[in-house]
């Protein structure tokens, strides 16, 4: 292997550049060849983990966030990531832009007006009437809880595990160092470069989703202004373009691609949204995003642990429940992407302390998520109509959101822009914005994923980081082929199996982290050096 990679001209570890590439290769042929078989592994298996695991992803993700918390708070705040006196490379807001446009911009933008309208129109809580008052606190309450401090935390504990080993112990840059403290010299060897492999792995097929949803809502909004049929053909030439523009992201680098794109990207979403604020009904969103902290806090205990135990006790829940298509599904989801994420956030935070890093990735884009929710989720609830006698008066206007989303999620977005000033030119703004987020996604993760494969976080030849864009680009067209018209649900499928080996990886951070916490000479007013890796 080390002699084909100096031939291709290569600068990584070839055992595990070329196991990975031939597993992403041998998926890509399987979903050629035998398309079928491979679509119901994948509903048999995410059947099994929902029904049988859905309750330890829940209380899973509580754990971490609870340990974050305790981390950040306690003495051991003070260390910083990396060694004595270095400073953090990027300003506070250039390293929000970069961690949130790579991190969550792409779920907002999908999420941000179909996800509490499908909750407003269908209440998971029982006993909630549909399009009422506390139909409506929920479904915002619900969304939030979706993508606010549980969703970050997931990409936090990674970050901080990754921050920690690599930037102050100068180890490489792979998710294997995590686990030097239980491992020692064996993250060099055989168990090393498999937790290395799978964790590319998750990347590729976590991003590759996320892609395939991208494709899908830029082709709605096409549809939307063009009336061109949102076709498996059309998705597959978006996501062409979206890694043509992922790949000249990477060939230009992290400091000249994705910090400009992210920067521009989150600039133009922020527009976005104040638009929405100002033409809208600006008064009741105001009052709407100071309710929904209200509402957040108030119901964040309830939902946090709340994993529908009951739910095979009524027949029209299916197997597993309302949960198992929402909750499970994002945690299984976003786990997918806490390798990269953390990696890439870890790479852009050297030299912050441990209480700078957990509470500024907790904390600012939660409060970005809750007033983005409060706007988009709200307005939408709003247009749609909300309560028994408003719908009434509102005649055959009542509804057309709700309509937009159970016929196309998607589309959800441009349905809503719909009812504002300048429709046609800001529903083109919301495709480039939805473009910028998916590329910059994708171009993060292939910067992350050939960094895993180096282990250094200079990057390698252009070839290789163009390898990984494009591998990412393959593997969400075959499975937009794969998916057909089942769309969303078979991403589902296909997401939930592959988070499950992650999230196990995940939870094993943690007694790593502990170990390394103990080693350390603290008091509670400065650290006083770092132990050696010889003494793990």
């Amino acid at each position: 292997m080390e002699n084909l990679a100096r031939r291709l001209g290569l600068k990584t570890d070839p055992v595990i550049f070329f196991i990975s590439a031939g597993l992403t290769a041998l998926f890509v042929l399987l979903l050629v060849v035998v398309p079928e078989p491979i679509g119901e592994v994948f509903a048999l298996g995410r059947a099994w983990v929902v029904t049988n695991l859905g309750w330890f992803f829940i209380l899973g993700v509580n754990v971490w966030l609870g340990f974050l918390i305790w981390a950040a708070a306690s003495r051991h705040g003070h260390i910083r990531l990396g060694p004595k006196g270095s400073e953090p490379e990027y300003s506070n807001l250039s390293w929000f832009t970069m961690l949130f446009a790579g991190g969550i911009g792409t779920v907002l933008m999908f999420w941000g007006v179909a996800e509490p309208i499908s909750h407003f129109q269908k209440p998971p809580l029982p006993g909630v009437e549909p399009y009422s008052e506390q139909a409506a606190k929920d479904a915002i309450s619900i969304a939030v809880y979706h993508l606010g401090l549980h969703t970050w935390a997931i990409f936090t504990l990674p970050g901080l595990a990754f921050a920690y080993f690599i930037n102050r112990y100068d180890l490489p840059v792979r998710v294997s160092s995590v686990f030097y403290p239980l491992l020692r010299e064996g993250i060099h060897g055989p168990v090393g470069k498999a937790i290395d492999i799978v964790s590319i792995l998750g990347t590729i097929f976590g991003v590759a989703v996320s892609l395939g949803l991208g494709s899908s809502q830029i082709a709605a909004g096409l549809s939307e202004l063009f009336g061109w049929d949102a076709s498996t053909f059309l998705k597959i030439a978006i996501l062409a373009v979206l890694t043509m523009v992922a790949v000249g992201s990477i060939v230009a680098g992290l400091d000249s691609g994705v910090k400009l794109l992210s920067n521009i990207n989150i600039g133009m979403a922020v527009l976005l949204m104040i638009f929405v604020l100002v033409t809208g009904s600006t008064l009741f969103l105001l009052r709407g995003i100071v309710e929904t902290a209200g509402l957040y806090l108030q119901n964040l205990p309830r939902l946090a642990f709340w994993n529908d135990m009951l739910a095979n006790r009524n027949p029209s829940n299916g197997d597993w429940g309302w949960q198992g298509d929402w909750t499970v599904f994002y945690w299984a989801w976003t786990v997918t992407w806490s390798p990269f994420i953390g990696l890439f956030v870890a790479r852009i935070s050297r030299g912050r302390t441990i209480r700078e890093f957990v509470f500024g990735v907790l904390l600012a884009p939660t409060a970005f998520t809750l007033i983005w929710f409060s706007i988009f989720g709200w307005q939408a609830i709003g247009f749609d109509g909300i309560g028994a006698a408003a719908r009434t008066a509102m005649g055959d206007q009542a509804g057309e959101i709700s309509r937009a989303v159970a016929e196309s999620i998607p589309l959800a977005l441009f349905a809503f822009l719909e009812h504002f000033p300048f429709t046609l030119f800001v529903q083109g703004v919301a495709i480039i914005i939805v473009a910028i987020f998916f590329a910059t996604s994708s171009d993060s993760a292939s910067l992350v994923v050939d960094m895993l494969c180096t282990g250094h976080a200079k990057p390698g030849p252009v070839r290789q980081r163009v390898f990984w864009g494009l591998a990412e680009g393959l593997v969400a067209a075959m499975l937009i082929l794969l998916t057909g018209d089942t769309g969303l649900t078979a991403l589902q499928q296909v997401i939930t199996v592959v988070g499950l080996p992650i999230f196990v990886m995940v939870c094993a951070m943690i007694p790593s982290l502990v170990r390394g916490f103990k080693l350390e000479d603290i008091d509670n007013v400065s650290v006083n050096g770092r132990p050696k890796l010889r003494d793990f």
